[in-house]
């Protein structure tokens, strides 16, 4: 065991340092266990009481060369003491566990932070791999940062002597060594991540008491770790009275279409094709197969799509689930929904392109494809989801909206959202929105005939469920003549029908966008959609501790926008629009609107930066005082 810079006498503990907030990364090769770590710590968190977000990152390689900077995982947890919206900028911890993480995550290692790494892995031959020509725990490289380089290896290979592991799999158990020493550094309690070693591994008994053995040498460890003087704990945040959970966005979204399924009784069908970032969506439904729900993994995105409105055609909540490249592919079959003017749900959690682009980097750049990306005119709502949570209530909109309308709806998640965790309140099924289906009866014949496209108040056409006697009726991708869904190219009926399409659609009773503006006199106004609602809400909590006024107002309806839209933009001097893409939404926004906004583009594969963002709002704020 090895410390260095700042040096320390051993010292026993004697203080406990309250804390308001802690962001910690844990990051080495893919089959290091950072996942399994980061994400155990976070359970750990949830028990704690406090407020979290996590980022997850991992390669897109299914096994990228061992040691080398392409293979590295990680998994960040921001917690604190009060309301936090990200998963945090630079980690005031980085558990590294060989030179590439290092080499891959040291920059955003914030100064003076600590960093605890494995130092057995810090070889000759390791340090060449990511290009270190000397080693950085020697050179002066870390003098910046609290180091504590231990043989994380050689004492999990220790802690499993006696039970007959073989030294490689004794060496595997390091992510727990290094889990109990950040449990012990952060006044977590051992027993519940034992408690968990023991379910996991209750039938390979020896992985289980290597696993827990690792776990509990690396808790013993801090008690005698050199440099070591204080442990830290972060007191429960404040929240509402009710039921919390640790949610990632993809199982909240699955558990919001089961709702919205259960509250409309009908049964929930998903197709889809596994693409990351989207295939835990699939993963969570197949599982629930006696709650009414019935998965399909088609051969391919179009035949995913083409079951989904199958099911619909049948009486079903049909969905299918993808990430950009898959939209591209089911463009057509959304055309074909839009014309049969079925109930569909479209989920696209979106990555980084174009074409397989950044497969596990998150963007936001599908909206153009979501709002245009067919061919005609082909009208459908959009809805952003905000955060994991907001996942399930997304979800559940979505559905309400394509059931009780008649239409194909786009939920746009991302990346960042589907793989990212935090607290959700669990809702009471009772307590959410009604949903309608009302199915077609033989007491919609008018005059003894069935009107397929004779539509209600909101624009929506009957469902008929087949087989239902008096209800046949024409469906398909050829033009519909009004009210009677015969195919139709007679011209005025094009006309008519594409302009009841759009207007079903514009008719939708969208909220209407809401201002955050604690001064109420601030001259910028920060439009956001989707996952930037976290960055924001934090880069705009730090211009006003530094004094700045700046006002925020964030998109969940993308299409339609809501009603006083373009009244909110006009009443800022300077309105800002931040994405991760190069300005899709400020496009839309300009031209509807015709205000003067301004971009802040971000195609970086990773969250807004607060940092950076709050820094970019108090300089343009500063032009606007001048």
């Amino acid at each position: 065991m090895r410390a260095r810079r700042p040096q320390h006498e051993s010292t026993p503990v004697t203080t406990l340092k309250t804390l308001d907030r802690v962001v910690i990364r844990f990051a080495g090769d893919s089959g290091d266990g950072m996942q399994l770590a980061g994400d155990r710590f976070t359970s750990d968190t949830v028990f704690v009481g406090n407020d979290f977000a996590t980022l997850p990152a991992f390669p897109a390689e299914i096994r990228a060369p061992q040691g080398t900077v392409a293979g590295v995982s990680s998994f960040q947890l921001h917690f604190a003491g009060s309301d936090i919206t990200t998963p945090g900028d630079a980690p005031d911890v980085l558990v590294a566990m060989n030179p590439a993480a290092l080499r891959a995550n040291l920059a955003d290692l914030r100064r003076g932070g600590t960093l605890i790494t494995d130092a057995s892995e810090f070889t000759t031959r390791n340090l060449a791999k990511v290009g270190y020509a000397t080693d950085p725990l020697t050179d002066g490289t870390l003098a910046d940062y609290t180091v504590h380089a231990i043989d994380l290896t050689g004492l999990a290979i220790a802690a499993s002597d006696g039970l007959g592991l073989a030294r490689k799999e004794a060496a595997r158990t390091k992510n727990m060594l290094a889990l109990g020493l950040i449990s012990w550094l952060f006044s977590r309690a051992p027993e519940r991540t034992l408690d968990y070693l023991d379910r996991k591994f209750a039938s390979k008994p020896t992985i289980r008491d290597a696993n827990a053995a690792a776990f509990r040498a690396g808790y013993a460890l801090g008690e005698t770790l050199e440099g070591v003087a204080v442990r830290y704990e972060v007191p429960p945040a404040p929240a509402k009275p009710g039921t919390y959970r640790q949610i990632s966005g993809n199982k909240a979204l699955a558990l919001g279409l089961m709702s919205a399924a259960a509250k409309a009784d009908l049964d929930l069908f998903l197709g889809a094709y596994p693409i990351t970032p989207a295939t835990d969506i699939l993963n969570e439904l197949s599982g629930v197969k006696d709650q009414g729900v019935m998965t399909f993994q088609a051969e391919d995105e179009i035949a995913a799509i083409g079951a989904a409105i199958g099911a619909s055609y049948a009486g079903q909540l049909g969905v299918t689930s993808t990430s950009g490249p898959g939209m591209s592919l089911k463009a057509e079959m959304i055309g074909l929904a839009v014309m049969l003017e079925l109930p569909l749900v479209i989920v696209d959690v979106q990555r980084a392109g174009p074409s397989t682009g950044m497969p596990t980097r998150t963007e936001q750049s599908d909206l153009n494809l979501a709002l245009h990306g067919r061919h005609g005119e082909a009208p459908l709502p959009v809805i952003a989801a905000s955060s994991p949570g907001d996942c399930f209530h997304a979800a559940y909109e979505a559905a309400r909206i394509a059931v009780e309308h008649r239409t194909p709806v786009i939920l746009l998640s991302d990346g960042y959202l589907g793989n990212g965790a935090e607290p959700w309140l669990v809702p009471d099924l009772a307590t959410l929105p009604a949903i309608e289906p009302t199915f077609a009866t033989a007491s919609d014949l008018v005059n003894g005939t069935f009107l397929p496209y004779r539509r209600d108040a909101k624009g929506a056409r009957p469902w008929a469920i087949p087989g239902t006697a008096g209800l046949e009726h024409r469906i398909g991708g050829l033009e519909k003549a009004d009210l009677t869904g015969a195919v139709s190219n007679d011209p005025d009926n094009h006309e008519r029908m594409i302009a009841l399409r759009q207007a079903k659609v514009d008719a939708l009773a969208v909220p209407d966008l809401v201002v955050k503006d604690p001064d109420a006199d601030a001259d910028v106004l920060v439009v956001g959609w989707g996952s930037t609602w976290g960055p924001i809400d934090a880069a705009a909590r730090r211009v006003r501790a530094a004094g700045g006024k700046v006002a925020t107002a964030h998109l969940t309806h993308l299409n339609p926008l809501p009603a006083n839209t373009g009244e909110v933009l006009r009443r800022y001097r300077r309105v800002i629009v931040a994405e991760m893409n190069t300005g899709q939404l400020l496009t839309v926004l300009r031209a509807r609107y015709l205000v003067d906004a301004q971009p802040y583009t971000w195609v970086k594969g990773q969250p807004i930066s607060p940092s950076r963002f709050s820094a970019h709002l108090l300089t343009v704020i500063a032009e606007e005082a001048s």
